[in-house]
């Protein structure tokens, strides 16, 4: 149970770490408003992780005996997925760091903790990005995750709650802390740190884990 709850502990963080144009957004949007409003936004991001999380073990539980019979070829998507994927953090926020002014948050007016609750859950639930890390995960791990009720819901409980906290820490820094993780600097360190993260699950997997 203790390898399940570190598993979606890290994806969880691996998935929300990188300071994009929501985090960025995010960030700003505290500074210009209030902690109460930031926060609201920040658990309509995580919502959105959770979800995507559920739908992956969901879907994980449901395809368990063709898990179970594939595990090599399907151990092996999951992990080029991985890989594709933590190149493709990297690659964008190299892009990015060189023309800072690539990625920009998204605009409007948020005056209200339910209004910044619900535009964020909006914003982040068009990424297909984060369904696809999960059910990744889920499926390279052999159906472990998805086992018993419980082992699901505890690595979405874990995953739900390493995005929420990352996502209040951004917004409960305000301006100060946004002014470094949200410059061309932090965005390359952060999404260096979420790569690596990914990668190391990749390997992980590679090596029967």
């Amino acid at each position: 149970m203790t390898t399940t709850l570190l598993a979606g502990l890290l994806a969880g963080y691996a998935i929300a770490i990188p300071v994009g144009a929501i985090g960025a957004y995010l960030v700003g949007l505290t500074a210009r408003t209030n902690l109460r409003i930031g926060m609201s936004a920040a658990l309509g991001v995580a919502t959105v992780d959770g979800a995507y999380a559920l739908v992956a073990v969901l879907g994980g539980a449901a395809l368990a005996p063709v898990v179970v019979r594939y595990d090599g070829p399907l151990r092996a998507v999951s992990v080029g997925v991985l890989v594709v994927l933590a190149a493709a953090v990297l690659l964008r926020s190299l892009r990015e760091f060189r023309l800072p002014g690539a990625s920009r948050g998204p605009g409007g007016r948020v005056t209200s903790p339910p209004r910044a609750y619900w535009t964020l859950v909006g914003l982040t639930s068009v990424n297909p990005t984060t369904v696809v890390y999960f059910a990744a995960l889920v499926v390279g791990h052999g159906g472990a995750v998805t086992a018993t009720p419980l082992r699901a819901a505890v690595f979405v409980g874990a995953a739900f709650a390493a995005s929420a906290s990352w996502q209040c820490l951004l917004a409960g820094g305000g301006a100060l802390l946004g002014s470094v993780l949200s410059g061309p600097r932090g965005r390359l360190v952060t999404s260096l740190v979420s790569s690596g993260l990914i990668a190391a699950f990749a390997a992980h997997l590679a090596l029967g884990g």
